[in-house]
């Protein structure tokens, strides 16, 4: 927040303060957008959704994001540290959304912002707008007593948002109850991972394709899978190596390459290690497997056919 705040611990601008972010990005600390006038849309982890006059958006620290704002829009930003409206809150900021949202309610605008559109009708739109320039108020005298009452009203921003937006937010809940956190974005990253298996990829790559940050990937993969990024890939083409080798004629080194492995020696010397032989010994085995299987459906239509009748089967 150093680079793009006057304090540490929490600031809010309007528009024209700064130069906008206009590609997506992600910073350590909570962000609340506010659209006053104009707009269009924000990408927020993987989902877009409107960001009109009228909407907030609440992004949690470490969750890629762009907000555009248009020519002509008008907007204001908020950030905050975890540490200063949540001291006693001890989880890391990677696993935030571990969190239940039942223990700490304020923190659902931020968990299920992907799935759920924060527009407020005029009334409390205007009382948003008072409590906006209350925050810029209190950051520049920064007086004995300010922080309080700052986060005071910050607590009371989020309380309106989840009060408006009960029941989006209860559903959600509901939806989350009894999932891992992260699911979402982990599927997000394994359907990435299955459809480029055969071209070079990097933590960097499926992060961007997932819309999260490395860092926070890197934790998840580690946390749900207890694998790093490499493993997982690396365990994957192992697997569709062997399915390649069972159900094709294709050369060993056709298959390696298939599968993301631009050297057969290596590809080789890879699948002995995760499968005890080699690709050539394992296609044997299994090419024998069939061979007996196919004799002993063949046996097992003969021990059931009854003598001068054809074998069917119901």
């Amino acid at each position: 927040m150093q680079e793009r705040a006057n304090h540490l611990d929490f600031d809010i601008r309007f528009e024209g303060a700064r130069d906008v972010l206009a590609r997506p990005h992600r910073h350590e600390y909570f962000q609340i957008q506010v659209s006053i006038h104009g707009g269009s849309q924000q990408v927020i982890g993987g989902a877009v959704r409107p960001f009109t006059a009228g909407h907030l958006s609440f992004v949690l620290p470490y969750r890629v994001h762009v907000v555009p704002h248009p020519p002509g829009a008008r907007y204001a930003i908020v950030n905050f540290d975890q540490g200063f409206l949540w001291p006693e809150l001890a989880v890391e900021a990677l696993d935030l959304e571990e969190v239940p949202a039942l223990r700490q309610p304020e923190l659902a605008p931020f968990l299920f912002q992907e799935y759920v559109d924060f527009h407020f009708g005029d009334a409390d739109f205007a009382r948003i707008l008072g409590w906006l320039e209350e925050l810029a108020a209190l950051n520049r005298e920064r007086c004995f007593g300010s922080v309080g009452a700052i986060r005071g009203i910050l607590l009371q921003l989020m309380a309106l948002a989840c009060d408006r937006h009960e029941a989006q937010l209860l559903a959600q809940v509901a939806l989350q109850s009894g999932r891992s956190p992260g699911r979402d974005a982990l599927q997000r990253v394994m359907r990435y991972v299955r459809e480029h298996l055969g071209e070079e990829m990097s933590l960097n790559d499926a992060a961007a394709a997932a819309m999260l940050s490395p860092n926070y990937l890197a934790h998840l993969l580690k946390k749900q899978t207890h694998r790093t990024f490499t493993e997982l890939v690396t365990e994957r083409r192992l697997e569709r190596a062997k399915e390649l080798l069972v159900t094709s004629n294709a050369r060993i080194a056709d298959i390696a390459r298939q599968c993301g492995f631009g050297d057969a020696v290596y590809f080789s010397r890879r699948f002995r290690l995760h499968n005890g032989v080699t690709p050539r010994q394992f296609r044997s085995q299994a090419e024998a497997g069939l061979g007996r299987a196919a004799e002993l459906t063949a046996a097992q239509k003969q021990a059931f056919q009854p003598s001068g009748a054809p074998f069917t089967v119901a």
